[in-house]
């Protein structure tokens, strides 16, 4: 079942820039063709590039600076990256781009706290505690947008200023076509995996 924060940070990128461009030299050779009475030729176009992996690590490292901008503003401590809370983000992110979904629960329907766990333990702690935002934007989204995003929504707003987070893990992924609750558009889906353990 979805959150209701996860619905709203849904709808709002549902919402995103999605649509047809008009490039202005394709436009021209149209206009000069029908003028010219030639007959219309089929003008190859180039599709978007898909953000690369590293415009996607710039894009988690953004999303880094913004979180600890926003808890610096809040007198929050900055927190810090986990590797294996990073890599619990990182097993998610793409899950929910292949198989479909947009949910904090596991497509095999674990937990997302049980899903974090197996990543970042609680053995041998007194105290363990864990969160997760996601967001999913077509075709994409930028740090801030993403901030503004989670801001706007108390659940994730919440979370972002909790604090007792110490250590986060992020994940962005884009896909050219990610299938069933992304209709097949392109995508873009960042988890972020909050985290604190304390002996």
């Amino acid at each position: 079942m979805r959150r209701p924060a996860d619905a709203a940070v849904r709808r709002r990128a549902d919402a995103g820039n999605v649509g047809v461009r008009v490039w202005k030299p394709v436009l021209l050779a149209t206009l000069v063709a029908a003028l010219a009475g030639a007959p219309l030729l089929a003008l190859p176009t180039a599709a978007p590039a898909a953000p690369s992996t590293l415009e996607m690590a710039r894009l988690d490292t953004g999303v880094l600076q913004q979180l600890n901008d926003v808890r610096a503003l809040h007198g929050l401590l900055p927190l810090r990256l986990n590797a294996a809370l990073d890599a619990s983000a990182s097993a998610h992110s793409p899950e929910m781009g292949a198989k479909g979904y947009f949910e904090h629960n596991s497509a095999d329907g674990t937990v997302f706290w049980r899903r974090i766990q197996h990543w970042y333990g609680s053995t041998g702690y007194g105290s363990w505690s864990v969160g997760e935002n996601l967001l999913w934007s077509s075709p994409d989204v930028d740090p801030l947008q993403s901030m503004r995003l989670w801001m706007a929504s108390p659940e994730h707003r919440a979370n972002i200023l909790n604090p007792r987070w110490r250590e986060i893990g992020i994940s962005a992924v884009h896909l050219a076509a990610a299938p069933g609750t992304y209709d097949g558009l392109p995508v873009t889906i960042i988890t972020t995996d909050f985290g604190v353990r304390r002996a």
